[in-house]
């Protein structure tokens, strides 16, 4: 049995979903690594970082532009030399630019598929190499129901996300018998402190169509993260786990 701590990293990990993905993951032992970009603003990161030192997490953070493939070379490298190689990548970066479809510009779609889409080959392809030589991988990417059944408003963000199960699909054919897995989760709404933003009408309409009658809370995406990322979760491979209170089911 190797005494080599698994290392993850986590991108997008200091935001509301990251952050719960990293606290858990921390919790089943791993050493982990949130990636930031926040426009190079470092101070935010260290700020979250030491925040969540004071909860008791030790927590790396990295640098790293998702968007552009070098920037997540350096990324990488650098976690390399810090932490070691990485065992476990959550693609769990993203943004919105909302708007209907007659109205979108060129830079409205393009930004959403280069930090949604392109983001994922960008830092699967720098690990995906060392997964195969050590025969062990997790590569967990964080979808969306609205790439499941599409969403008004949303067409950059819903081909994204959509494409990122189509890659999970694919790559994990390819990977299978190296020990690499490669999954997607697909939450519904969750309860982050951007959505506790929203307007108390607009919140009993989103709630009214969820069966469940509430909206996730940031863990219990996190804890479907780490019951992915597990050694015991190895026969599972290019599955998407809709983790939306029955919202939408097929």
């Amino acid at each position: 049995m190797s005494t080599h701590q698994r290392v993850a990293l986590v991108t997008g990990g200091t935001g509301g979903i990251g952050t719960a993905i990293c606290q858990q993951l921390i919790k089943t032992g791993l050493q982990v690594v949130a990636g930031y970009s926040h426009g190079g603003d470092s101070s935010y990161a260290l700020t979250w970082q030491k925040e969540q030192a004071d909860l008791g997490y030790e927590i790396g953070i990295v640098y790293g532009d998702v968007s552009n493939f070098e920037s997540c070379t350096a990324m990488v490298d650098e976690i390399a030399a810090k932490f070691g190689a990485i065992d476990v990548l959550v693609n769990n970066a993203g943004i919105t630019k909302d708007t209907m479809f007659k109205k979108m510009s060129v830079t409205d779609w393009q930004a959403v598929m280069r930090i949604d889409l392109d983001s994922v080959f960008n830092t699967t392809r720098q690990v995906i190499n060392g997964m195969i030589d050590r025969n062990f991988g997790r590569i967990i990417n964080i979808s969306s129901i609205n790439g499941q059944k599409g969403q008004f408003g949303q067409t950059n963000y819903s081909a994204a996300k959509a494409g990122m199960h189509g890659f999970t699909k694919a790559l994990a054919q390819e990977v299978a018998a190296k020990g690499v897995t490669v999954n997607t989760i697909s939450p519904g709404y969750v309860l982050t402190d951007m959505v506790k933003k929203v307007a108390a009408d607009v919140m009993e309409k989103i709630i009214a169509q969820v069966p469940v009658g509430r909206l996730a809370e940031p863990n219990e995406i996190a804890r479907v993260v780490t019951f992915l990322a597990a050694e015991e979760a190895g026969y599972i491979t290019g599955a998407n786990i809709a983790v939306n209170g029955g919202q939408h089911m097929y």
